[in-house]
């Protein structure tokens, strides 16, 4: 397999790339901003924050 060569590769292709890469990354730091800010409103509301997680 390592004899075969691979496909060129264009700048559309580099720019998908990045942007999924950077999409991948953003969508993280959501999941993580949206998990805190239950923890805070669940302190607020003075309730379990794990009970309302989603799965």
């Amino acid at each position: 397999m390592t004899g075969l060569a691979q496909l060129a590769v264009t700048p559309r292709d580099r720019f998908l790339e990045a942007a999924q890469k950077e999409l991948a990354a953003f969508e993280r730091r959501e999941r993580e901003f949206s998990k805190q800010e239950r923890k805070e409103r669940a302190a607020e509301l003075r309730i379990p924050a794990e009970k309302f997680e989603p799965h």
